[in-house]
């Protein structure tokens, strides 16, 4: 996720403080990964470098000053190419839980057991996840099917490479 992009379409919406920008943030995408302070004003920092933000005023109290940020024109454009911009798919071509796999046929130790365990912990998560998108609003159900279909998809490849790992073991060792 863009944090930049992110906070820029926040603020497209009307001006905001740095921690009116993280409220309305771990609101809506930082539920599971919420925000530290220090990257929203980072983050703001860098945006404002940019141009892609400017400061529309400055509140004086007891703490320190408040910069209440505006998207300028250019971030507004900025956020409209982010928008469009396809994500590029994430293939796992080299997973760390292959490599687990190949390793362990190679040092002779237990692979299935590996996938078992793998297995095992992917079917905690997702009754967790399932949980959550049962009591959850529309956002947490959406956000829940979204990793729900990934790990079913690493399911199907556990359960594949689990019939297939004599084979494999015949291929890495050689």
């Amino acid at each position: 996720m863009s944090i930049g992009h992110t906070l820029l379409g926040l603020l497209e919406t009307g001006p905001r403080h740095g921690y009116d920008l993280k409220r309305a943030f771990d609101a809506r995408f930082g539920q599971d990964r919420p925000l530290h302070y220090g990257q929203v004003y980072s983050t703001m920092s860098r945006l404002l470098k940019n141009g892609l933000v400017e400061v529309e005023g400055i509140e004086h109290g007891e703490g320190p000053d408040r910069k209440r940020y505006a998207i300028t024109d250019a971030g507004i454009t900025d956020v409209e190419r982010w928008l469009v911009q396809p994500e590029k798919p994430e293939p796992y071509l080299q997973s760390t839980l292959y490599t687990k796999v190949v390793l362990a046929l190679l040092t002779g130790r237990d692979a299935a057991g590996l996938l078992d365990a793998q297995r095992a912990e992917h079917l905690r998560l997702m009754r967790g996840l399932t949980e959550r998108k049962r009591s959850g609003d529309l956002a947490d159900q959406l956000i829940c099917d979204h990793a729900l279909f990934h790990l079913e998809a690493d399911l199907r490849w556990l359960e594949l490479t689990a019939a297939r790992l004599d084979q494999l073991g015949k291929t890495v060792r050689t």
